[in-house]
């Protein structure tokens, strides 16, 4: 009875064991069959200062056989609307989420919400709240750097005659943290020229470009933060509407690089945006992949464009992912 009772256990046991083999290989049959959905939620997806960006994400997609989907989105979402596309992208079945945060004071409590549901990766700025870093992880280019070297190419273009001429910072709304660390940047290398600077902010919800264009003053120099308003100051300085003011800008889309190489806009600083999108989804990626993965923050280069390097090797890789 003993020898039959040990039979009858170590049956029960090596069964119970084959049970759980099949039912981990089924789950990891399962895995294979099935690609994890990372959703992508960005201010404006259709507009073209996206294209590398999305050409990064596909890329790293691909690579990391992650199914990918970029939602459909207008100008300046709120907070609100954010989150009820992210928990409409969670519901459809979305793994992670890559997010452009909303501008406002709320967006950042919405998003750590959201974080508890399921991973966040933000792109291009963070939301901010008394000046404190996000928690969030960030892949974002270095606006502070970028808006140092601009003011530089001016210096190198200027010297000492920047004494006495005005300056005018254009930024575009709900990228306030993007345009404070660029003006920093701006103002570490200018502060002490003797230069006149003011500042104009456009919410493109509540003016029309025409109209935000026109009441802007006169300027010796335009410097635009971002690819909106670097396009708007280049449409008109090709007009010659900006009363002969000379343009420097952050851009990243093919208008902005049509307008430099009209010679509207005098200097570009074009971030790398594809390495955004492809950093951005592997970061989020490997937090699919590896339980205990840790995402992490991620800055990307910027490369310096004058008309007469545009056209140079490092620039034609650049202009490609603007274009696909």
């Amino acid at each position: 009875m003993k020898n039959d009772k040990r039979i009858f256990i170590l049956t029960e046991a090596v069964l119970g064991i084959l049970v759980i083999i099949l039912a981990f290989l089924m789950f990891r049959e399962k895995n294979g069959q099935d690609e994890q959905k990372i959703s992508v939620i960005v201010q404006n997806s259709e507009d073209s200062q996206w294209h590398a960006f999305k050409y990064g994400l596909a890329m790293a997609a691909e690579d990391h056989e992650i199914e990918l989907y970029i939602v459909s989105t207008g100008e300046m979402l709120t907070a609100s609307q954010e989150k009820a596309l992210m928990e409409d992208e969670i519901a459809y079945g979305a793994d992670a989420i890559i997010v452009q945060p909303a501008p406002g004071e709320e967006t950042e409590q919405m998003l750590k919400e959201m974080q508890n549901k399921v991973p966040i990766m933000l792109v291009e700025s963070a939301s901010l709240q008394n000046g404190e870093e996000s928690e969030i992880p960030l892949t974002a280019p270095d606006y502070y750097a970028m808006g140092k070297a601009l003011a530089e190419e001016m210096v190198k273009d200027y010297g000492k005659n920047l004494k006495g001429k005005s300056v005018l910072i254009l930024s575009q709304a709900g990228e306030s943290e993007a345009a404070e660390q660029g003006e920093k940047g701006i103002m570490e290398v200018l502060g002490n020229t003797g230069v006149q600077i003011s500042r104009s902010v456009w919410d493109s919800s509540e003016i029309s470009k025409e109209d935000f264009m026109k009441r802007q003053p006169k300027a010796d120099l335009v410097v635009a933060l971002d690819d909106t308003t670097l396009t708007a100051a280049g449409e008109y300085s090709a007009v010659n509407s900006l009363h002969g003011a000379v343009v420097y800008g952050v851009g990243k889309s093919t208008e902005a690089v049509y307008y430099l190489d009209t010679r509207a806009v005098e200097c570009l600083v074009v971030p790398d945006e594809f390495n955004v999108g492809y950093q951005s989804l592997t970061e989020t990626a490997e937090s699919l992949k590896h339980s205990f993965y840790e995402m992490r923050d991620r800055n990307v280069e910027y490369t310096v464009i004058r008309r007469e390097t545009l056209f140079s090797k490092q620039n034609q890789e650049i202009l490609f992912t603007m274009s696909q």
